[in-house]
């Protein structure tokens, strides 16, 4: 959304703009787990926040385990597929067809797909069928034409009959939505969808959503239901962005690895002062959750990477925005751990178990010299981050202006096989130009 936005001369809204979606487009170069049984790595590293002198951006990176092709799980697909009249026009349904194509390139002949429309109605438009028959998928996906109010939450329900009736164990049974958003008839009450949604991955039937077209489009809606749903939620704008998501990276939207991925980050008071989380404001998870194995959390799939971004004031600093406390004395850390400036843990479930796993990251303040690979790693996230911030507005960033944020991203694009890096710099620019503008 935001690139769309940019693309056309414009800021997009500050509240539109969600950071750590910006930050996590990218894949960063982290270190590979070595095994499926560990199956995500954590890489922490820490550095000079470059928009406040004074304060350090701790960096938490984590990577799944990449499934050789060979060990894919099979896969019992359900596209459900929004062809009401709004969905008329060639960034929505067209661009639909030509992404399930896309999709389909990347089964296993053995794996299982349907197709199910909703419109005034929902109805079945193709029954599970083999995608070694990709001929017979293609066609029924061409005949597809748009037209007809939305009945969006009867269609989830055929949607799920139809997996349920497929369901393979020990395989990824997965509802892909794709929609512009407009739900206004069939399960009319979100809390009611979203439950129903639950119920289903709690079977084993997980959700993802894609999101086409601008002007309707309900992302707060989407991400719920893809949250609910054990899913990603994606907005694709040009056929780009859908080889991006299901070519490029369909291992990672396709095929989970861990589920219920929690991250807590404790700081030590003796070295920190004062600490914010960059982004993430719609996944926060309360405290007495994290050890909580009934309470849902976000997937990890094979390859994906995570990043998250903390900004911190050392303790003792002159950049701290909060007063001292007349009454809350600093507490001394705990014997031994004076050299750290927090601890990180991470909780799991292997997809086929239960019951969490746990592991644990010491994150020292002297971390030494960082490898030049991450310390470029490193660098383009903040760029990100740091840029998103401009566009929502710079609460934060002091002095730091989009010139900054394309110099220190500009310098530190390395390989950037598919271009995406390069492509960002000149959204930067074009940022930079409309906010001259304005």
């Amino acid at each position: 959304f935001v690139r769309r936005q940019l693309n056309q001369g414009v800021l997009p809204q500050k509240d539109a703009v969600r950071l750590e979606e910006m930050l996590n487009y990218f894949d960063y170069d982290y270190p590979l787990p070595d095994s499926r049984e560990t199956p995500f790595k954590a890489t922490v590293t820490v550095t000079d926040s470059p928009w406040k002198p004074g304060n350090k951006l701790l960096h938490i990176g984590i990577r799944g385990y990449e499934l050789p092709r060979a060990q894919h799980p099979a896969s019992n697909l359900v596209f459900l597929l929004d062809v009401s009249g709004s969905m008329n026009s060639p960034d929505k349904l067209p661009l639909v067809k030509q992404s399930m194509g896309l999709l389909l390139s990347q089964l296993q002949p053995s794996d299982t797909v349907s197709i199910v429309v909703y419109a005034g109605a929902a109805g079945t438009v193709l029954e599970p069928t083999p995608a070694s028959e990709k001929q017979k998928i293609l066609a029924a996906l061409d005949r597809l034409s748009a037209g007809g109010s939305t009945a969006g939450g009867e269609g989830i329900q055929l949607a799920y009959q139809l997996a349920r009736s497929s369901f393979k164990k020990d395989a990824v049974n997965r509802v892909i939505l794709a929609t512009d958003g407009d739900f206004n008839v069939g399960i009319t009450s979100n809390a009611e969808l979203q439950g129903f949604i639950e119920r289903q991955r709690d079977e084993g039937i997980y959700l993802s959503v894609l999101g086409f077209g601008q002007g309707n489009y309900h992302d707060q809606l989407m991400q719920a239901l893809a949250q609910n749903g054990n899913g990603v939620a994606a907005y694709i704008d040009t056929l780009g962005e859908a080889q991006k998501l299901l070519v490029d990276e369909a291992s990672s939207t396709l095929f989970p690895i861990a589920k219920d991925v929690k991250l807590q980050l404790e700081f030590n008071p003796q070295a920190v002062s004062e600490y914010r989380l960059l982004g993430y404001e719609t996944r926060a998870l309360k405290q007495e959750d994290f050890n909580n194995d009934k309470v849902d959390a976000g997937d990890i799939g094979a390859g994906h990477r995570v990043t998250a971004l903390y900004e911190i004031t050392p303790a003792g600093a002159a950049s701290g925005l909060l007063e001292p406390s007349r009454y809350q004395p600093q507490q001394p850390a705990a014997e031994g751990h004076a050299s750290e400036y927090g601890f990180l843990k991470i909780r799991y479930k292997l997809p086929e178990e239960s019951s969490s796993r746990l592991i644990t990251t010491p994150i020292p303040v002297d971390g030494g010299e960082l490898p030049a690979r991450m310390a470029r790693e490193t660098a383009f996230a903040t760029a990100v981050a740091g840029f998103a911030e401009l566009l929502k507005g710079g609460q934060y960033s002091g002095n730091w202006s989009y010139q900054d944020a394309i110099k220190l991203a500009n310098s530190n694009k390395g390989e950037d096989l598919y271009g995406y890096r390069s492509e960002f710099v000149q959204l930067m620019r074009k940022a930079e130009v409309a906010a001259a503008m304005k």
